[in-house]
């Protein structure tokens, strides 16, 4: 059976959930009460991951895992991120699994620590790719771990070779990731990765990646399911309403409720220890422990996120029309769904704030029941 996604809202049939490290991992942290800490952030982690597979499987979803890494520490030093989040890596588009590289970001960043005014422009993975090889081999030198050795062990090619066995095709690409794309048919809207980014060549790169559909470009300036969420025909959550005109215009009659500023109202006291990680992550009750702080920024600050971006209520994962997964309660999200008809099933992701990771986050659908439809036949190819 060929996998395939058309819309979003599709009953779920097949779903990749993330794994993080188990608690012994932790055996390398010297101070007790740190140790402690991570060790106990492990193990409610994972019994957080087993609610959302078991309310999945009650529903007749098959799971996958993604595999812990072999080698978890790079040439330099620092433990590799654990594989929690992998929609940020991978997508399924009608029949085409998308799937990232997972080395050309610390490839770019590399370069853009050591480049001297003589060397070239270079932002994204195929102009990497032409530099010349003592180019690339400082930069190599500077994340040694991501050699071809590593991908091809990753779980990004573990899941990919399950997909591979369905007869689907698989592209690499670093611009196509699933938590910066929603499918409603012959539509595809893609979000932004900068407010600064220019939106006519995504547009053009967009069209000529997917000529088969209508593509829409949204300047959400990072994750779209950190901006906004399409849960059913006629209902979108938003955080923003700077992105009113552009939904007035690619949802016309769409009901659209706003959710402005609610996500910091609940999460004060991250705001003390942002001064100290730039807004990555939270720990309740360690806001002032430096020795937590000093052990996070020290061996795992490349693991966290960009907390500001995702918001807790709107990072939602659809299982079918009428049933979503969210990871606590937003009144006015309730009431909304309420009106479409829609029940919220709530699962407490205990740490969500430390690993930067909503429900649709640490989840990748790769098989929904549905075939393409058009919800805007209205609209011109």
């Amino acid at each position: 059976m060929t996998y395939s996604i058309h819309q979003d809202w599709d009953p779920l049939k097949v779903c990749v959930v993330g794994r993080s490290y188990p608690p012994e991992f932790y055996s390398w942290i010297t101070i007790p009460h740190v140790r402690k800490l991570f060790e106990r952030i492990a193990i409610e982690t994972e019994e957080d991951y087993q609610a959302v597979i078991q309310k999945l499987e009650s529903f007749g979803v098959q799971i996958i895992r993604t595999n812990l890494p072999t080698n978890n520490i790079d040439h330099g030093g620092f433990y590799v991120r654990p594989p929690m989040a992998p929609r940020d890596h991978t997508v399924m588009i009608g029949e085409k699994f998308y799937q990232g590289y997972g080395n050309e970001t610390f490839y770019t960043n590399s370069y853009d620590k050591i480049k001297d005014p003589p060397w070239p422009e270079c932002n994204t993975w195929d102009q990497f790719e032409q530099l010349p090889e003592w180019m690339k081999k400082e930069c190599r030198d500077l994340h040694g771990f991501w050699d071809d050795r590593h991908l091809k062990n990753s779980w990004i090619d573990d899941i990919s070779d399950q997909v591979r066995t369905q007869g689907n095709q698989i592209i690499k690409s670093k611009e196509i990731h699933g938590a910066g794309i929603f499918r409603i048919g012959k539509d595809l809207y893609h979000g932004t990765e900068s407010y600064d980014q220019d939106l006519q060549l995504t547009q053009q790169a967009r069209d000529q990646e997917f000529p088969e559909y209508r593509n829409h470009i949204i300047n959400t300036g990072g994750h779209s399911d950190g901006t906004y969420c399409p849960v059913c025909p006629g209902l979108i959550i938003s955080l923003r309403e700077i992105h009113s005109e552009a939904f007035a215009k690619l949802f016309p009659g769409w009901e659209v409720v706003y959710l402005p500023g609610q996500n910091w109202d609940m999460i004060l006291p991250f705001k003390e220890l942002k001064q100290k990680n730039s807004g990555k992550w939270w720990l309740p009750g360690f806001e002032h422990d430096q020795e937590v702080v000093d052990t996070v920024e020290s061996w795992m600050g490349h693991w966290v996120g960009y907390v500001e971006e995702t918001v807790f209520d709107l990072n939602m994962l659809i299982i079918d029309p009428k049933n979503v997964i969210v990871f606590n309660y937003n009144k006015k999200v309730f009431d909304a769904l309420e009106r479409h008809g829609i029940t919220p099933h709530v699962i407490t992701f205990r740490h969500r704030y430390f690993w930067d990771g909503g429900v649709h986050c640490i989840t990748s659908d790769l098989h929904r029941e549905g075939t393409l439809r058009d919800y805007f036949p209205e609209r011109s190819q």
